[in-house]
């Protein structure tokens, strides 16, 4: 009984460890002049490398379709209109910034 107590607490100990270890995505951007310039990132600080950054209007038509660099940014000059861009990294929920946040 001792070591099944044991086990499970083990048990309990790593998954409780994996959901304090997950990270988020983040995404910064600004506007200089008519060039855009985002950086992504996750909360535990690492970098968003060749991950695809999206930009779109309010019809949800891509507009651009971009892949941060090795230093985890895209720039991109400024689309007529209204756009909002989007950052996935494939896990947790997408940031997305409208065009008058910037």
């Amino acid at each position: 009984m001792h070591r099944h107590l044991k086990c499970l607490c083990a048990a309990l100990l790593l998954l409780s460890s994996i959901n304090a270890n997950a990270h988020y995505p983040l995404m910064s951007c600004i506007i200089e002049s008519n060039s855009v310039t985002c950086e992504a990132g996750f909360s535990d600080g690492s970098l968003a490398v060749n991950k695809k950054v999206t930009v779109l209007d309010y019809d949800d038509n891509v507009l651009l379709s971009l892949k941060t660099s090795q230093a985890s940014q895209v720039v991109f000059e400024r689309p007529q209109g209204e756009f909002y861009i989007r950052f996935d990294a494939g896990h947790e929920a997408p940031v997305e910034i409208d065009y008058d946040e910037l």
